[in-house]
């Protein structure tokens, strides 16, 4: 299986002024802790992480600390997560037929979600993992401020990646949306847009993004915790 990890996120929200993909977890840069879950697991065999040319040295150096440099291949991003992700695209390998995409920010993905997705993927066209919502959730009117209905919550999921889809299918979904100027937030939009089915696979509550100082803080809780059960 192919792996494309988007990389080229900004620490505005954590309060740093670099990539937060470098900032430390347990003495590791998170995105250190998301290529070694990728290496564990069984399906992958090529990743390509895609980012901004001026984090590559930063990035070069995780890679050899973690003894991927023949698995791992840099790609140059976009302004936008849609546009660094349709270059990913460009920057497979011929060959590639389906490919996962995962955040590099959900650093605390098990090697076995990457596994699951990646069999999946194999009986369908595109997927998600995603997670059933616990809270209620409400619809509110953007200027009042009023709740204007509440969704069922068994309908609700809370998406996560990896997400995975036929190459060939999301190049032209992508294509589609450069032409209609569509603006999305992950690549299951642009399948579902274009009238494609996209399937859940069962994610992991433990698969957080980090993207704030609290968020990091609970990735160690839980990097702590993970410790404790390997003893």
């Amino acid at each position: 299986m192919y792996l494309l990890i988007p990389a080229a996120g900004s620490g505005r929200r954590m309060g740093s002024d670099r990539n937060k993909l470098l900032l430390p977890l347990q003495g590791k840069p998170l995105l250190a802790w998301t290529l070694l879950a990728a290496r564990a697991a069984r399906s992958i065999r090529w990743i390509g992480v895609i980012g901004q040319p001026d984090d590559f040295q930063d990035f070069k150096e995780i890679i050899l600390s973690v003894g991927m440099t023949k698995m791992v291949h840099l790609i140059p991003g976009g302004t936008t997560r849609q546009e660094s992700v349709f270059r990913g695209l460009q920057g497979l390998p011929a060959v590639a037929n389906r490919v996962l995409i995962h955040d590099g920010a959900r650093c605390l993905a098990t090697p076995t979600l990457l596994d699951r997705c990646a069999a999946e993927l194999n009986t369908c066209s595109g997927l998600i993992a995603a997670i059933p919502v616990k809270d209620t959730i409400k619809i509110v009117e953007a200027a009042t401020q009023v709740i204007t209905s509440t969704p069922d919550r068994r309908n609700l999921w809370a998406a996560q990646t990896p997400q995975g889809f036929e190459v060939d299918i999301l190049k032209r979904c992508h294509a589609e949306g450069v032409e209609q100027g569509w603006e999305v937030t992950d690549d299951a939009m642009l399948f579902e847009q274009c009238g494609f089915p996209v399937k859940i696979v069962a994610g992991e509550e433990t698969n957080l993004k980090v993207t704030t100082p609290m968020d990091l803080a609970i990735a160690d809780f839980i990097l702590r915790q993970r410790s404790k059960k390997d003893g």
